[in-house]
């Protein structure tokens, strides 16, 4: 009984031990001294979604990652390079799904489409129901 109870608290104790020791990154959560460079690097950290919690951006979130993708981002912008060409990198890196702005590319054409074509098919059996009342 006393070995269950030490096997159950190791693996209770587990998720706490997924947490990283390691100080956050230096520009995680400082502002850039330059006010126009930190505007255009929270521009940028808006557009772009955290890895880990999906659903903020990394300015919003508070994952590791989407701090060490914000101290990317002000090194990055710091350094003179520009938001686009940071973009670029990032979703190379990461894929597209990283930018909450994908770019248009003939794969993803179909999924742009499909609402317009849907919306499209629902207008027109509206339409034929509607005739059909209309003859009654």
């Amino acid at each position: 009984m006393k070995r269950l109870l030490i096997i159950l608290a190791m693996f209770a104790a587990a998720p706490a031990l997924a947490d990283s020791s390691l100080p956050p990154a230096y520009w995680a959560n400082r502002q850039l001294p330059d006010a126009r460079q930190e505007a255009q690097a929270q521009a940028l950290m808006e557009e772009l979604r955290c890895l880990v919690c999906q659903g903020q951006s990394i300015a919003d979130s508070d994952a590791e990652i989407a701090g060490d993708m914000r101290d990317l981002v002000r090194r990055r912008i710091a350094a003179g390079e520009g938001a686009a060409a940071i973009r670029g990198w990032l979703i190379e890196r990461y894929g597209a799904w990283v930018s909450y702005r994908p770019p248009s590319e003939p794969v993803t054409w179909p999924l742009w489409l499909a609402p317009l074509v849907l919306l499209a098919a629902g207008a027109l059996i509206a339409r034929g129901r509607l005739k059909r009342r209309a003859r009654k």
